[in-house]
Formats: C-alpha cells, structure tokens, sequence
C-alpha cells in the first residue's frame, strides 16, 4: 500500500467540520497523536498491512512542554526505566521487543550510558522514530491539530498528557465522563561543562551499572541551608486549582521537602549505596546528575521535578555542591496532566464502552511512563488492526507485564482509580509455592510472564499477519 491521498494544501477547519476534508471511504485507522503510544500504535498496525493516518499537531501548535515537532519527543527525563530482567519495567521491555517495538529498537540505536536504566539521547531517538513513520509506505502523517474526534471510522486516540483543549472536549463528550487532572513537573538540564568535577563523583548506587551518574554530596550543614532555600523559594502559582493532585511517583523536589526535613533524604537525594571516593563514606545526602545525550554535553538533575520560579531555580540549585557555576540548558516546569477514568470508560480491548471503534492508548489512559504508554499504544495498534481484519481482540493474560498493566486499568476500582507505572503488586500472586524470599519471588513470575506471554503470541497468531 502508498500513502493515502490527502489534499496538498490542509483546510482550515472549524471544530464542526474538522474532518470534512477527509474522504474517510479510504481510510481504516485514524490515530490522533504522534507521541510514545502513537507511534507505537501506527507501527503495530501498519506492519501488518493497515493504512494509517497519524495526526500530529505539533510543530503546527506546540504544547507547554514539548519544543519542536519530531514524533515521541521526551519532554521529561530520557529514561526509559530499569533494563533489570527481573523488574516489572525490565519484564514489560522484554515483552515489548517480543511484539516487535519500535520504541524499544529506537531507543536501544539512541542509548547513552545510565547505569542498569535504558536512557537515550532524546533529540537521536525522536530522529529515528520520525524517520521510520515518515518513511512507512502504510503511514501519512498530518501535522495539524485534531479539534474532534471523526465519526464512523476506526480511530485511536493516543494524545498523552496534554492533549489539546479543543479535543479534550471531544474526548468527554464521546466517553460521557468527567476528566481528572494532576500536574507533571519537568527536572532542569545542566551544561556539563559548568559542573565542578572536583566535588562531584562518579558512581551508581552499590555499584549496579558502573559510574554512570555524576553525585553533588553534601554534608548535614550543605543540606540543612539548601533544605531551607527550598522551602522558602517562590513558586509558580497554579489559579486554577487549590489542591495539585501530584503523582506521588513524580512529586516536585519542593513539595517533597515540605513534608519534612527528612523526606528528600530518603527520595531522589538518597545517599545509600554511594561512597564518596574523597572521603570513603557515604555522604549526608546527593544529588544525583544522569547523562542526557550520546556526547554526555549534559545532565539531568534525577528526580528534581520542579515548580519554582525560573530564577529562584538557578539560584538555589546553585547552592548544591558541584553546581556553583551550573548552567542551564533547560529549567524545571509543570504542565497539566490529563486522564480518563478508564475502569469507567474502557473495556479490556482499551475500546471506549459506548463506541467500540474508538479506542485510547498512552498516559491518557491512566498509565505512568513512557514504556507503559508505548506498551499500551501498541496493543491499541494491535487490536485495531485485528478488528479491521475481522478477527477477535485477545487480551494478553494477566500473568504477564501487558495484561496486568491492562487489567489495573481497566478493571480498578473507578472511584480509587490513580494513573500507575507497571510494577510487581499489579501480578498476579503465584500459585501454592509458599513463602520465598522477594528476588526467587520476582523470577519465578517473570519467567510465568514469559512462558505465558510467548504462548499468546503463539496460540492467537499474533505475529502471523505482519508484512511490513
């Protein structure tokens, strides 16, 4: 199949008449959004033999936290979580590269040392996934924003976090369902020459990955006079809430050191497992400093997710231990998080309830990170293309990383329902092998996950129908 024929020159749409420009006889999926879940979602579905329509508003309309138009761009840290094969997120790869992902083969072209974490330079990662959907001769990629939702046709919406005002609108209105909202804070970028490395040391907690991070340490006194810089440095005010609903996975630096002097210490500035070459012990607490791209140019600041203000920012990250001089390629901000109570909307097959050919996919969904959400993007992508080949949508089994992230969110109670990353209390408990200690425990239901992840793809023909 070539690219679908479109006109040269878009129209200008009003949000009523948004898809009129479409001759949607000749179109079998549309997807709206070109992010992590997206993209993955026109891959599945392309590769086996779909005719695929990705929507991208970007660089046509930018969002608060994204810069540019490349397709997946990360706008947060450049980590793709734990490579560990006996974690959930090393489980939920695992399964990924079984299906084929383009993430996850992007991402290891685009990797840049972090210790046991799959990290990547973002501007090379974002290259190779634009390049492989432009190129795709199953997919036309549109840069213009989506205002609604097309009718009678199959469609995924795959928009993320920060789907734009117009289509959240339309989102609601077809899913008959309030949103929820919390708010993401993004971790500031230094410029690796404006780090002191005469202060900084190199190492990963307990030696797992080698020196990969650049550690700030500080003593008890460095703390306590950084402790109360934060706390009573000016932050951005949000008008439209009064109470920020956080992901507790994600939580600004600020707001974690306002619940107590201790509780940074035992988050992101956790000095366990990390010996100061200087002074043969473990420092009162670190900072932590991760690579960002393939030349090691710069750091992130790990887990310093932030909401002060821009110039409050550099003055007192400034007082941290190896930052005296930091330069800033990025400063820390928030945006607006949007989600669906999926447990009220979706069924199993991630297809909206009251309209079964609209399907959604990504963080919108209520998932964590950018591997769950691409994870989730491609079986959107996988049982879209199975509906227009008229075979039946199976659910991966719940023993394993796709079908427990899954079954959380889409079977969890709606009134508690929170967005998650895929971690091991999502599984299932195994069967009659009584009390074993945590890492026998972990194995034994990556290999069940395994073993009944390979038996679907067998048993169901998952793989059968890819031509591409």
């Amino acid at each position: 199949m070539g690219v679908l024929p479109f006109p040269s020159v878009l129209p200008h749409w009003t949000e009523m008449d948004f898809w009129d420009g479409y001759d949607m006889s000749q179109q079998k999926l549309i997807i709206i959004g070109g992010g992590f879940a997206g993209c993955e979602a026109a891959w599945q579905a392309a590769r086996r033999g779909i005719s695929v329509v990705l929507h991208e508003m970007r660089p046509t309309k930018l969002t608060a936290a994204h810069t540019g138009g490349g397709l997946a761009e990360l706008v947060c840290s450049n980590s793709l979580g734990s490579l560990d094969p006996v974690s959930a997120p090393g489980l939920l790869k695992e399964e990924m590269r079984q299906l084929g992902s383009l993430i996850l083969s992007a991402a290891e072209g685009a990797r840049v040392p972090a210790g046991a974490a799959l990290a990547v330079d973002r501007d090379v990662f974002s290259r190779k996934i634009t390049e492989v959907i432009a190129h795709h001769p199953n997919i036309a990629v549109i840069r213009e924003e989506a205002k609604g939702i097309p009718p009678d046709t199959t469609v995924i919406v795959a928009t993320g976090p920060l789907t734009s005002e117009l289509l959240a609108d339309a989102i609601q209105q077809e899913t008959r369902s309030e949103h929820l909202y919390f708010h993401d804070a993004i971790s500031p970028i230094i410029d690796t020459e404006s780090i002191n490395l005469d202060i900084t040391f190199r190492a990963s907690r307990y030696n797992k990955g080698g020196d990969d991070y650049l550690n700030c340490p500080m003593d008890e006194k460095q703390y306590d006079t950084f402790y109360e810089a934060l706390l009573l440095a000016e932050k951005v005010t949000l008008k439209d809430f009064e109470k920020i609903p956080y992901f507790e996975a994600c939580l600004p630096i600020e707001v974690l050191a306002e619940r107590g002097r201790q509780t940074p210490r035992f988050g992101p500035m956790k000095p366990v497992g990390l010996i100061d070459p200087k002074t043969g012990r473990e420092p009162y607490a670190v900072v932590q400093l991760r690579v960002e791209n393939q030349f090691g140019s710069c750091y992130n600041m790990v887990g310093f997710q932030t909401k002060l203000k821009w110039p409050e920012q550099k003055r007192v990250f400034r007082m941290i231990p190896g930052l005296e001089a930091a330069e800033f390629l990025r400063l820390g901000s928030i945006h607006r998080n949007t989600f669906i109570n999926s447990p009220r909307v979706l069924s199993e097959t991630l297809q909206v309830r009251t309209r079964p050919g609209l399907l959604m996919a990504g963080q919108i969904v209520g998932v964590e990170g950018y591997v769950e959400s691409a994870a989730i993007g491609g079986l959107a992508g996988l049982y879209a293309a199975r509906m227009l080949r008229g075979r039946g949508l199976i659910v991966p089994p719940k023993t394993t990383a796709h079908g427990a992230l899954t079954q959380y969110i889409t079977q969890s109670h709606p009134a508690f329902f929170q967005p998650i990353n895929t971690n091991f209390g999502l599984f299932p408990p195994l069967e009659a092998c009584g009390k074993i200690n945590k890492a026998l425990r972990h194995q034994k239901i990556v290999d069940r996950a395994l073993g009944d992840f390979s038996q679907w793809i067998t048993q169901y023909k998952i793989l059968a129908d890819i031509s591409q």
